[in-house]
């Protein structure tokens, strides 16, 4: 017989408050976002206002304040500050540059989030499926591993046929294909998907680069199967879509506004934090005046306090993040001091870890602090996770995206066309000891075909 009783357990639980919730959401939204984040802000909290937007400057004012040297470094780039010309042609020229940054097209994330909005499944489903959406690239793929992405999700949210199920959901949304971890998973789940497959695709796939080069008699051979059933096979794969996620690239102009710039000065590198588009925030007076009254209704003065303390918060939550972003950029330029003064080919291995440990922060807070922020150096503009990048073995501490990048160089100033065995030799000259599938599997993700098709 079960009796029940009283019983003391000790045990710890992890509340998130409002304030804290809204600094990690702060502390992961690129510059353009922390913009429209701030308005919403101003709008809803009335002790909260604007001291000072210097996005907003009068070209009167801009023309009349004292030039500074990064002003001549950015008029070199396509972000050139201030416009200098009057009349009419400036007002135009402004209107034309509102018109393109506003106008876009639906981004992968979103047609893949308006599907899944209409799925009729559980809402933790819906929450992993979401992250997981959030997390792919322009390809369609993941850009951290799902295992690592879903770690503070509860065990429950975490078990592999949970996560099995919330992938699949993923796969079969429109386009069909994204949530992979490569283009070889992606048409390995979209034949799988294929109502009338024909028999033997998922083991063709394993072939692919036989049926590339047209050697079908080779792979019907290694298939077991007649030429002409490889034949259509091969005329299926060529229906699939590699990188699924590429058709919702409209290669229209988006304008990436760069939150870090790191310029060279004296042989240093400074780092310039771009706060010309963040707005300097500050109490209302008025309402700092009615917290020190003592008359009055106390439903008001609560009001009034209450709303203070949200603003307080606001602005420190943004300072914060402000701070940790420069923190991290500083030892990102420590570790890949050979890229900023010799260019993306010398990118060295880095991973969050190494900048976790630098710093003392937590993995999840760097994390957060380089999705979706630019930083602009002398090489270009990149995504601050560009420069986090694994190691390649046998490359004498080179990185995979440094390795890519001599990759390449050597295809752009070859003067006849390479095979990948060659460009595994010439890497070997430079140092970098790889096998030819891995100088195959690079060239692909650089988007550069082989050398036949060159």
């Amino acid at each position: 017989m079960q009796v029940q009783g009283q019983a003391l357990v000790q045990g710890q639980q992890l509340r998130m408050s409002p304030q804290l919730y809204q600094s990690i959401k702060l502390m992961a939204l690129p510059i353009v976002d922390l913009r429209e984040k701030i308005e919403e802000e101003i709008e809803k909290n009335p002790a909260l206002e604007i001291l000072e937007d210097r996005s907003t400057i009068s070209l009167d004012s801009a023309l009349s304040s004292p030039r500074k040297e990064e002003d001549d470094y950015f008029e070199a780039t396509s972000d050139s500050g201030f416009i200098r010309r009057g009349g009419d042609e400036a007002a135009e020229e402004q209107h034309r540059f509102i018109e393109g940054a506003l106008s876009r097209s639906e981004t992968l994330q979103e047609h893949l989030l308006w599907q899944l909005r209409l799925e009729p499944v559980e809402p933790a489903v819906r929450e992993t499926a979401e992250l997981i959406i959030q997390n792919l690239n322009a390809d369609g793929f993941h850009t951290e591993p799902v295992e690592l992405l879903l770690k503070d999700r509860p065990p429950e949210d975490r078990s592999p046929e949970k996560i099995a199920r919330t992938l699949s959901l993923v796969q079969s949304l429109d386009p069909q294909g994204c949530g992979c971890a490569d283009y070889r998973e992606s048409l390995l789940v979209q034949a799988g998907l294929l109502p009338d497959a024909p028999g033997g695709m998922a083991e063709a796939l394993a072939y692919l680069e036989l049926l590339e080069k047209g050697s079908f008699r080779e792979a019907a051979r290694k298939l077991s199967r007649t030429e002409e059933e490889v034949r259509a096979i091969f005329e299926r794969l060529r229906k699939l879509s590699p990188f699924p996620g590429r058709q919702f690239d409209s290669g229209d102009t988006r304008y990436v506004v760069p939150d870090i710039q790191i310029i060279r000065q004296d042989g240093e590198f400074v780092i310039i934090l771009n706060d010309e588009e963040i707005p300097v925030l500050g109490i209302n007076p008025f309402f700092m005046k009615l917290s020190d009254e003592k008359d009055g209704e106390r439903a008001a003065r609560d009001f009034v306090r209450e709303n203070i303390k949200e603003a307080r918060w606001f602005i420190h939550s943004i300072n914060r993040r402000n701070h940790t972003l420069v923190r991290v950029t500083r030892a990102i330029v420590e570790f890949q001091r050979p890229f900023f003064a010799g260019g993306p080919k010398y990118l060295a291995p880095l991973t969050l870890r190494n900048i976790v440990h630098e710093l003392g922060l937590n993995e999840s807070t760097v994390s957060r602090i380089a999705n979706g922020k630019y930083v602009q150096t002398e090489w270009g503009i990149f995504e601050i996770r560009h420069f986090f990048s694994s190691a390649v073995r046998g490359s004498a501490g080179s990185s995979k995206e440094g390795v890519k990048e001599i990759i390449r160089e050597i295809l752009s100033g070859e003067n006849r066309r390479m095979a990948d065995q060659e460009i595994a030799g010439e890497l070997a000259r430079r140092g970098v000891s790889l096998a030819r599938r891995t100088v195959a599997k690079y060239r692909k993700e650089l988007d550069l075909g082989s050398s036949y098709d060159r």
